[in-house]
C-alpha cells in the first residue's frame, strides 16, 4: 500500500534502513506515517514478541533507589554546612542540587505539554481512509484532518460514536486532574519518579493484558523509559558531576579523616552516573529492533566499568582542584571544548533540528570530560582507544602535578591516593574488557560475532526478505540499450526474461531468519531514512510523530510494523526526476 506524507508516497526499499520491527519499537518520521492494511508481500517479524519480565520491574526500582540516594545525601550534606555555618559550600552544593533539577523538570513538563495537549479542533490525530489501488485500503493521518473521512466524503471507516455529555464532563474533569497532578510533581522536582514510575506501570500492563494491548502498552513503555533515560542522562552530568568533583575536592583539602556524610554523598553521585550511562545504554538497545538487546549481565559489567573509571577521573580531578583551582579550571573549559568540536566534526545525528543537534553536542562534550560515550556509527574500538589513551595521560598529569606539590619524605598518605587513582582507572578498564570480551550483544570481541540485529543466524548483515517490497516504486531505473538489446549486463547473461517494470529486485539473496515471519497485517511507513545507531529513531524524538503513531497503532485492528524509507529509493527517485 501506498503511504502518505504531505501528499506523496513513500517506498521502502530492501536495504536495511527501509524496515522497523513493530515489537520492541514504535514507528516514527517527522508529523506524518500511514498505515497499509493487509499489504501483498509485506514481511514481518511474528510470534509474541519480548515480553516485560520481574526483572525488568526490579530494574527501574533499583534506578529509583540510586536517584533518591543521590538527591537526599546532596540536600542532607547542604543542610550540614548549613547549620555548620559554611555558607560557601551550602551555596555550592545547594546550587549543583537545585539548577539541573530546576532544567529537567521544565524539559519534562514540557514534554508532558506536547503529550497532552490536542490539536485545535480534533480530538487527537485524525484518520482518513483512500482506495491506494493495491488490494486494500490504506491509512494515512494527517493534522489538519478532523474525523474520519474518505477522498470522494464517503464514510469507509466507522466513525467513533459521539461521546455523551456525562462522559464528556468526566473526560475533562479527568484530564483537569492530571494536568494538576502533573504540575505539582514537577513543582516537587519529582517528574523522572513519575516517569519510572509510570513506566513500570506500562509494563506491568503489557504483561497483564490480551496480545493486541500487551504491544500496544509494551510500546508505550519504551517511550517513557527512553524519555526517563534522556532525562536522567543530562540530570546527572549537570548535577552528580560537578557535585562529585566538589566533595572529592573538599575531603582531599581538609585532610586527616573523611566525614561520613561527604563520603556519602560522593558515593551516591558516583553510583548515579555509573548507573545511568549503563541504563540509557540497556534502554537505547531495547528500543532498536536493528540491535541486539543488552542483557543485564553486560548492564552490570557497563556499571562497573563506569564507575572505576569516573571514579579515578574525579579523584584525579579533586586531588588537582584542591591545589591548583584556576589551572584546574581552564583545563576544564578547555577539554570541554576540544571534546565538543570532536563530536561536531564526527557529524552526528541525534536530533531532528540543527540547534537541538548543537546543545545536544554540548552536552555530549561535558559528558566526555568525565567518561566514554559512544555517539558514532561504526566499530568505536579505535576510538574509544585513543580517547582512554588520552584520559589515562590526563589522570597521570593532573595526579603528577598535585603529588609534586606534597612531601614526598613523610606524606605516605599522598602516595596512597596516587595509587587509588591508578588502581581504579586499571579496575575500570579491566571491567570495560570483560563487557567487550564476554558480555557484549554481538558476541565476544575476541571470537565469532553474531550480527548486529536481532536475526542470530543470519551469516550477513540484516535486509528484509526479497518479498519485502510492498508497493511499486515511484520512480524506476533507466534501462540501458544493452539491457533492451538483451546483452549481459551487471552478470545477467543474455536472453535472460526482463522482470516486470514494477517489481523492484533486491540487491542481495534474502537471508534467513531466526523468526516467524509474518506476511499480513498493517504497515506503518516512515517518510524518512532511519537514523543509525548509537542514536534514537526518530519515533522516539519526535513527540508529534510520537502521538500519531500511537493514535494508528491503537486503532489498528492487529499490531503493526514499521519502515522507514530506504536511502537506495530516495537515490533512484532522484535520478529519475532529473533526467527525465
Amino acid at each position: 500500500m501506498a503511504a502518505k506524507s504531505d501528499g506523496a508516497a513513500a517506498a521502502a526499499g530492501p536495504g536495511p534502513e527501509g524496515a522497523a520491527g513493530g515489537a520492541r519499537s514504535g514507528a516514527g518520521g517527522r508529523g506524518e506515517a500511514a498505515a497499509a492494511a493487509g499489504g501483498p508481500g509485506v514481511t514481518g517479524a511474528g510470534g509474541p514478541g519480548p515480553r516485560y519480565e520481574l526483572r525488568d520491574c526490579c530494574w527501574v526500582l533499583c534506578a529509583l533507589l540510586v536517584f533518591f540516594s543521590d538527591g537526599a545525601t546532596d540536600l542532607w550534606l547542604a543542610a550540614s554546612y548549613y547549620l555548620q555555618g559554611q555558607r560557601t559550600y551550602f551555596g555550592l552544593t545547594l546550587l549543583f542540587v537545585l539548577l539541573p533539577s530546576l532544567v529537567v523538570q521544565l524539559l519534562s513538563f514540557r514534554w508532558f505539554v506536547y503529550d497532552y495537549t490536542e490539536p485545535a479542533g480534533a480530538p487527537g490525530p485524525a484518520v482518513s481512509t483512500k482506495d491506494s489501488g493495491a488490494g486494500g485500503p490504506a491509512i494515512s493521518t494527517k493534522d489538519s484532518a478532523v474525523a474520519f473521512r474518505t477522498k470522494d466524503g464517503s464514510s469507509e471507516l466507522d466513525p467513533p460514536p459521539e461521546p455523551s455529555s456525562a462522559t464528556a464532563y468526566r473526560r475533562r474533569c479527568c484530564r483537569l486532574c492530571i494536568w494538576l497532578l502533573q504540575t505539582l510533581v514537577h513543582l516537587l522536582q519529582l517528574g523522572q519518579v513519575w516517569r519510572y514510575l509510570h513506566a513500570m506501570y506500562l509494563g506491568l500492563q503489557s504483561r497483564w493484558r490480551g496480545e493486541r494491548l500487551r504491544r500496544h502498552f509494551y510500546w508505550r513503555m519504551l517511550f517513557e523509559s527512553a524519555d526517563v533515560s534522556m532525562l536522567r542522562l543530562l540530570e546527572t552530568f549537570l548535577r552528580s558531576a560537578p557535585q562529585l568533583v566538589l566533595q572529592l575536592s573538599l575531603l582531599v583539602h581538609r585532610g586527616g579523616e573523611p566525614d561520613l556524610l561527604p563520603a556519602l554523598s560522593t558515593s551516591a553521585s558516583l553510583v548515579s552516573l555509573a548507573w545511568t550511562l549503563a541504563s540509557y545504554q540497556k534502554v537505547l538497545r531495547d528500543s532498536r529492533d536493528d540491535k541486539r538487546p543488552l542483557s543485564y549481565k553486560g548492564a552490570v559489567a557497563q556499571v562497573l566499568w563506569h564507575l572505576f573509571t569516573i571514579a579515578a577521573r574525579s579523584l584525579a580531578f579533586a586531588l588537582f582542584a584542591s591545589v591548583y583551582k584556576l589551572y584546574f579550571g581552564i583545563f576544564i573549559v578547555a577539554h570541554w571544548c576540544v571534546m565538543t568540536f570532536w563530536v561536531i566534526q564526527g557529524e552526528t545525528d541525534f536530533c531532528m533540528s540543527k540547534w537541538e543537534e548543537i546543545i545536544y553536542n554540548m552536552v555530549v562534550g561535558i559528558i566526555y570530560i568525565f567518561c566514554w560515550f559512544n555517539v558514532k556509527e561504526g566499530r568505536s574500538r579505535r576510538r574509544m582507544t585513543l580517547y582512554y589513551c588520552i584520559i589515562l595521560l590526563e589522570n597521570a598529569a593532573l595526579t603528577g602535578f598535585w603529588y609534586s606539590s606534597r612531601n614526598f619524605a613523610t606524606d605516605f598518605r599522598s602516595l596512597i591516593l596516587v595509587c587509588v587513582v591508578a588502581s581504579s582507572f586499571a579496575l575500570g578498564v579491566f571491567f570495560m574488557c570483560v563487557y567487550y570480551c564476554l558480555l557484549h550483544p554481538n558476541g565476544p570481541m575476541l571470537g565469532t560475532q553474531a550480527p548486529g540485529c536481532i536475526c542470530p543466524e543470519s551469516p550477513g548483515p540484516c535486509r528484509p526478505p526479497a518479498d519485502a517490497v510492498t508497493s511499486p516504486p515511484r520512480s524506476l531505473p533507466r534501462t540501458t540499450g544493452a539491457e533492451r538489446e538483451g546483452a549481459s549486463v551487471g552478470g545477467e547473461r543474455a536472453g535472460t526474461p526482463t522482470p516486470p517494470v514494477f517489481q523492484v529486485r533486491p540487491g542481495l539473496p534474502p537471508t534467513p531468519v531466526a523468526r516467524t515471519l509474518r506476511t499480513e497485517g498493517p504497515v506503518i511507513r516512515i517518510d524518512l531514512p532511519r537514523k543509525k545507531y548509537p542514536a534514537w529513531d526518530a519515533h522516539f524524538i519526535d513527540r508529534r510523530l510520537r502521538k500519531t503513531i500511537l493514535a494508528l497503532e491503537y486503532s489498528s485492528p492487529s499490531t503493526p510494523r514499521l519502515q522507514y524509507r530506504s536511502v537506495g529509493i530516495s537515490q533512484e527517485l532522484l535520478e529519475y526526476e532529473t533526467t527525465v
